[in-house]
């Protein structure tokens, strides 16, 4: 690569970074703005109404339309992910405010954008009618997305204003589970026969006006829509126009089935630089595609999703839900937080007499837990990327746990080393320092073990490796640390 070509593209790179810094500020600019007109129009609202004056009603009326025009105007400048990151923003009563005066032709596109906690509040707070006219302007396979939510009579009725083939594709993404790649297709495809030549194929794409979004690729079927392969739109740009379609098409294109999983679809995507693919039912029959927007929402929303249950949360939870709402999404880990914590203090308990007496202890021994749980959480972190990305399997598990028993043991020495030698300057005992050093090595190995075994078994049992991990390991460590230390001090030292 030349230097000017390094040059090039990290100037590339900057303009990128640039512009996307430009465009968080420009979001949050907007933000600031609802909230000063919404601020400004409450605060004249007030004003108003105190006033007693002639035609009262008539006046206060006039304010409020004058006040919410300028306020509607920047909403309906702004893209429906922009509002809905607003709508996110903001507190339930001004949220509900600014969601009245979203045009009612954006609605559907708007429900899609938000998360799922913030538009549970968002079709609480309209009727059927409303929720039926937001969800009719919207594809069949965005419906797939916000069906769930809808009450089941708006979902009856909807089903029963859709044309046969959209009932029936509807129906069938509905069908699947959310992690299944059935439930992330979409069915706006393009489809061409293998027996045309490319002129024809072009004269057809013009015919249709437009291409649906992310398009790099056009489905090569037979009369029975049996894929045969797909036709790269760059082939199509530099080949002769009067070759057929069968001479220029990839035949060993990448293809899903509606039942497969989707995490696994996303690491295909990823492997090799996808943006579209084909769906094909169990006979090689298209029956959609799959987009690479689509798949980068999946994989957000599971980073998410695993970012909120290793912190013990069960769902996503809006930031301005109410208060029981919050509870009721948090309490589980903390009561098995709570059960492990009077553990751990159970084991202190059985060393109080060792305590008495060396009252250094009670000082040294949250270090000896502390240290262990952040090394579980690394190990844990690590085996659960892993068998996220399909890296780990049972041939692999015994030089892995050996891995992270080297790891352990050399940490342990190292920093048990540094944690003894503190200890002994402290408190100029030569066998505390050394209790410290094994103590602390012991432990990071406990750690190392229980990091590797606790996520592989979540995973037999067929749960999800991250929701828990960092609590279960903590408790782990907590109460073995401290037995650990304490055990090991009423041997040598008292």
């Amino acid at each position: 690569m030349t230097t000017d070509h390094k040059k090039t593209i990290a100037k590339d790179d900057i303009s990128e970074e640039s512009a996307f810094q430009e465009a968080k500020e420009s979001l949050q600019e907007s933000l600031q703005q609802v909230i000063t007109l919404l601020n400004k129009h409450k605060l004249v609202e007030n004003l108003v109404h105190k006033q007693d004056m002639a035609k009262h009603q008539l006046v206060e009326t006039l304010v409020h339309k004058q006040n919410l025009v300028e306020l509607q105007k920047k909403l309906d400048a702004l893209h429906p992910a922009d509002v809905a990151y607003i709508l996110e923003a903001l507190p339930l009563e001004q949220r509900l405010d600014v969601w009245e005066l979203v045009k009612a032709e954006r609605d559907g596109e708007i429900l899609l954008e938000v998360s799922d906690a913030v538009r549970q509040t968002l079709i609480a707070d309209m009727d059927s009618e409303e929720l039926l006219a937001a969800a009719e302007q919207l594809d069949t396979d965005e419906l797939a997305d916000l069906a769930p939510d809808l009450p089941k009579d708006v979902l009856q009725d909807l089903l029963e204003s859709l044309d046969i083939q959209n009932r029936e594709r509807l129906q069938s993404a509905l069908g699947y589970d959310e992690d299944d790649v059935g439930a992330l297709m979409d069915f706006d495809i393009v489809t061409i026969r293998e027996d045309i030549t490319l002129e024809v194929a072009l004269r057809y794409l013009r015919r249709i006006g437009s291409l649906p979004d992310h398009t790099d690729k056009l489905f090569v079927v037979d009369r029975n829509n049996i894929l045969l392969g797909v036709l790269p739109l760059k082939r199509m740009v530099v080949n002769d126009l009067d070759a057929e379609v069968l001479d220029i098409m990839a035949e060993d294109t990448v293809t899903f089935h509606p039942d497969d999983k989707a995490d696994e679809a996303a690491k295909a995507f990823e492997r090799y630089d996808l943006v579209t693919a084909p769906v094909v039912d169990e006979n090689n029959k298209l029956v959609g595609r799959l987009t690479v927007d689509t798949v980068m929402d999946f994989i957000r929303d599971e980073a998410e999703s695993d970012m909120l249950s290793m912190a013990g949360l069960r769902e996503e939870e809006d930031l301005f839900s109410s208060v029981w709402k919050s509870v009721q999404n948090r309490w589980t880990w903390l009561a098995v937080n709570l059960v492990t914590a009077f553990v751990a203090s159970r084991v202190i308990g059985l060393f109080e007499g060792s305590i008495e007496k060396i009252v250094a202890l009670a000082a040294l021994m949250p270090i000896v837990a502390g240290i262990g749980g952040n090394s579980g959480n690394q190990t844990t972190t690590m085996i659960v990327r892993g068998l996220a990305l399909g890296q780990i399997a049972s041939h692999n598990m015994k030089s892995l746990l050996i891995k992270e028993l080297g790891v352990a043991l050399l940490n342990g020495i190292i920093w048990g080393g540094v944690l003894g030698i503190a200890s002994y300057l402290l408190y100029k005992n030569v066998t505390l320092g050394l209790v410290m050093t094994s103590a602390m090595t012991l432990n990071l190995l406990l750690a190392a073990i229980m990091g590797v075994l606790i996520p592989l078994v979540m995973t037999k049992a067929g749960r999800d490796p991250a929701v828990g991990s960092s609590v279960l390991i903590t408790a782990m460590t907590d109460s073995g640390g401290f037995f650990i230390f304490l055990g090991l001090a009423t041997i040598f030292l008292v």
